[in-house]
């Protein structure tokens, strides 16, 4: 014969397990120290800069 579950208990294990599973996903998404947000973005300024003097100019204005 098959053990007798609880299902409150069931569906309780079930919810804290699917809660576990998007925090971890959270921390790994949004979980970035102070120094990795610093240097993404001096990176990201780099490369506007390196972008910006790489226009060529025309002569024009484009509004």
């Amino acid at each position: 014969m098959g053990d007798v579950v609880n299902l409150r208990l069931a569906r309780k294990a079930k919810a804290r397990d699917a809660a576990q599973g998007q925090a971890a996903s959270n921390r790994a998404k949004f979980g970035r120290t102070k120094t990795e947000k610093q240097r993404d973005a001096l990176e990201m300024a780099r490369a506007e800069r390196l972008l910006d003097g790489a226009l060529r100019d025309t002569g024009r204005e484009t509004d």
